[in-house]
């Protein structure tokens, strides 16, 4: 049984629909004691999963079901913020029915970026992910709503073809979208009524940790969680925009070293090696063979330090990151030893209101939570190859090949971790370059 859920889910294409999209069928071949739902919408304004929670419940719990079952969990934990009043009462009143005694609800608090994996695993379970962890080293799977609904999916033989997304910011009809995979991100705003802005940029995800597309006419992605339109000076966009030699710059000339950055931290407060203020200092000197440098490696780019806690404007998330791949292209690796995890006694006190982050970003009046618009139709899709962590799926149709929703496009390479990719319309293969497939109805 659990080799035919692995395989289903695999060749469904299922991958992790709330990060960067790990291939779901890894995760599936864990072996451990709980399964979390993570349903915390961790960044401001993205609502797609909320809607799930409360419109697709039963879908999302075979899911989790599947999953369970397929990892030997004897625990399901629905983890949701009470904000979300009409999903929690839909995942509790779901929860009531199970007969099984398997599935829980845990109410998380509003804070950012409660939707971490490594945060979310010590809220609910009390346990402390080891630096450059996974939550199967303490017992745990986490599983984002829409890839659990897609897993229930799977089970029935469809596909991933679809993707749910929050458009919001200055649209005319902000709402969440059942948007076909290779959607035209210009095409998905004209759905919404199009821009209210004659210039605008449009962030992918989350204004945290999204980033600022370079036109629109990028496709949508198994992993587009929203579409946030914002004017270019906005200040979630100027600082995802700006050059990275002008970010070192300012770093070195205007960081004090006030450490506020390191305690609102929320590795740091996990209790990991990360000290965003020490590798502001490592920035300046171009030193990137000493231990203090190899910490960026446990930064998870949240944001909290560059859009909360600096009072100087600087971005310690773009330094951590620029050193994290200066690091990595020379293979340098985390070696996080035996140690003991010590949370910060403070931790809870520093936690970010979700509230105030919203204010500081300039973003009040596009909070809310949009009315769902049904399924998006469009005539022509750009599906890209590589959706996914790993190598890009292997193209299996020609030009002037005919395909319906759900046939094969690409197929994992042999010996690779991949996820396999589905044709989302009706259509004719117009092209295939740059690694995608371009159909159209």
């Amino acid at each position: 049984m659990r080799e035919q859920i692995i395989e289903k889910i695999r060749e469904a294409g299922v991958v992790g629909a709330g990060g960067a999209g790990l291939p779901t069928h890894v995760k599936a071949g864990a072996t451990v004691e709980a399964v979390l739902v993570n349903g915390a919408s961790c960044e401001p304004l993205l609502m797609s999963d909320p809607y799930l929670l409360e419109a697709e419940i039963d879908t999302v719990v075979q899911g989790l079901e599947t999953v369970m079952d397929c990892v030997g969990a004897k625990r399901g934990i629905i983890c949701l913020k009470g904000k979300h009043a009409k999903a929690m009462e839909a995942v509790r009143a779901r929860v009531a029915r199970d007969a099984s005694g398997r599935l829980e609800v845990f109410e998380l608090a509003d804070f950012y970026p409660a939707g971490d994996e490594q945060v979310l695993v010590r809220e609910v379970l009390g346990k402390t992910i080891p630096e450059r962890g996974l939550p199967l080293q303490v017992g745990a799977v986490v599983s984002n709503v829409e890839s659990l609904y897609n897993v229930a999916l799977a089970m029935e033989g469809k596909p991933v073809t679809h993707r749910y997304v929050t458009v919001t910011g200055e649209v005319a009809k902000p709402m969440v979208v059942k948007v076909p995979v290779g959607a035209l991100v210009s095409d998905v705003l004209d759905f919404a009524g199009g821009p209210t802005i004659a210039d605008y940029k449009v962030v992918d995800g989350g204004p945290m940790m999204g980033r600022v597309l370079p036109d629109t006419d990028q496709p949508v992605t198994k992993t587009t969680s929203g579409l946030i339109v914002l004017p270019p000076d906005h200040n979630v966009v100027a600082p995802k925009i700006m050059s990275p030699e002008r970010i070192r710059r300012i770093s070195n000339t205007i960081c004090c070293q006030c450490t506020r950055c390191t305690d609102l931290c929320p590795r740091n407060l996990l209790g990991h090696s990360l000290h965003p203020h020490k590798l502001m200092r490592v920035l300046h000197s171009n030193i990137m063979e000493t231990e203090v440098a190899k910490e960026a490696l446990l930064c998870s780019e949240c944001g909290v330090c560059e859009k909360f806690a600096c009072p100087m404007g600087v971005s310690p998330r773009e330094v951590n990151a620029q050193i994290k791949q200066v690091l990595m292209a020379n293979r340098v690796a985390w070696e996080a030893g035996d140690k003991t995890y010590r949370n910060n006694p403070f931790r809870s006190h520093r936690a970010v209101p979700t509230k105030r982050l919203i204010q500081r970003l300039n973003l009040v009046k596009y909070d809310g939570h949009p009315s769902f618009a049904g399924e998006m139709p469009v005539s022509r899709v750009s599906i890209p190859l590589h959706q996914h962590i790993g190598a890009p799926s292997v193209c299996v149709v020609g030009e002037g090949d005919s395909v319906h929703r759900g046939d094969l496009l690409g197929e994992m390479p042999e010996n690779a971790m991949a996820a396999r990719v589905h044709a989302s319309i009706d259509g004719k293969v117009e092209s295939i370059a740059d690694g995608k497939v371009i159909i159209k109805a």
